[in-house]
């Protein structure tokens, strides 16, 4: 099942969970249907700074390759896996570009009622406006600090 693989997850977009605990995905960030009519699948994961990272098919795969690579006898990261996949939540969009997250991960991310999507280019996150708030006034760096971190992506 081969992919087309060509959205991009960029800019902020604020948005309101609607009265069935639905999600608006912007318009531009969703993936349409596989080359065979499937429709596409994300991974929402919970990060350890209290938002959520959404994962696109591409990023999926890279992820499960990586994972497969842990050994059974690798306990801690055995563990490790088993409790961010709990939380874990694989889902489509709706017609209406909808999505629909678990109760694990909205309380995770301390989701209310609205939502801010950020854009990371291959993935993006969702925060809670306070933790948006938080995750902002957390990056407050000086340009120099922002211009090094750039360099080191090559930017």
């Amino acid at each position: 099942m081969e992919m087309q693989e060509s959205t991009l997850f960029v800019g902020e977009f604020h948005r309101t969970i609607d009265e069935k605990g639905r999600l608006t995905i912007p318009a531009s960030w969703r993936h349409k249907k596989d080359q065979d009519g499937s429709d596409i699948s994300y991974l929402a994961l919970p990060t350890p700074d209290g938002n959520i990272t959404v994962y696109s098919p591409k990023m999926v795969a890279q992820l499960e390759a990586r994972i497969s690579q842990v050994s059974i006898g690798d306990i801690e990261g055995q563990k490790a896996i088993t409790e961010l996949m709990s939380m874990a939540h694989s889902f489509i969009c709706d017609k209406q570009g909808r999505i629909n997250l678990n109760e694990r991960l909205v309380g995770h991310a301390k989701i209310q009622k609205d939502v801010v999507l950020v854009g990371k280019l291959s993935t993006f996150s969702l925060f809670s406006d306070e933790g948006y708030e938080k995750f902002q006034s957390s990056y407050a760096v000086d340009e120099g600090t922002k211009a090094a971190v750039f360099q080191r992506f090559g930017l």
